[in-house]
């Protein structure tokens, strides 16, 4: 009695841990940077850049939303479908008209089972551009009166 309630067991255990064997794999994404670095830029300057990723796993990726932790730092990602091995890239805008360091995050949620939500993140600092001296320097929202 006592050994067929051990081989049940035993027949249980395995089924179990092969069962669990089975399901492991899916889609996963792997970055060739976190960090993107502007380095010193002037204000007003192109702050775009793109993170590439590959999908290494053996199911399509899907990117399902990218999130900027402000309204200033914009992405934009593929919205089909990764294939397993293929190569695609997620592009981030910051509006540099704001002047001062960056440390500015993008949140990435999908079906990755290595890191179903991933943190990359664009540093720099803007320095403020020259005035034009051409320009006319408005006062009060009015530009200057003529003599």
């Amino acid at each position: 009695m006592m050994k067929k309630v051990t081989l049940v067991l035993g027949l249980l255990i395995a089924f179990t841990f092969g069962s669990f064997a089975q399901q492991v794999g899916g889609a996963e994404i792997a970055f060739t940077k976190d960090v993107h670095d502007f380095g010193k830029m002037k204000q007003y300057g192109d702050a775009s850049t793109a993170f590439t990723f590959t999908n290494t796993g053996d199911q399509p990726l899907i990117i399902s939303n990218c999130k900027g932790s402000c309204g200033c730092t914009v992405p934009t990602w593929p919205r089909q479908p990764i294939a397993p091995g293929a190569t695609a890239s997620i592009k981030v805008k910051y509006d540099s008209k704001r002047v001062g360091p960056i440390n500015k995050s993008v949140t990435i949620t999908s079906n990755a089972t290595n890191t179903p939500t991933k943190v990359i993140r664009i540093t720099g600092n803007i320095s403020a551009a020259p005035k034009d001296a051409t320009t006319p320097v408005k006062q009060n929202g009015a530009a200057p009166k003529a003599l």
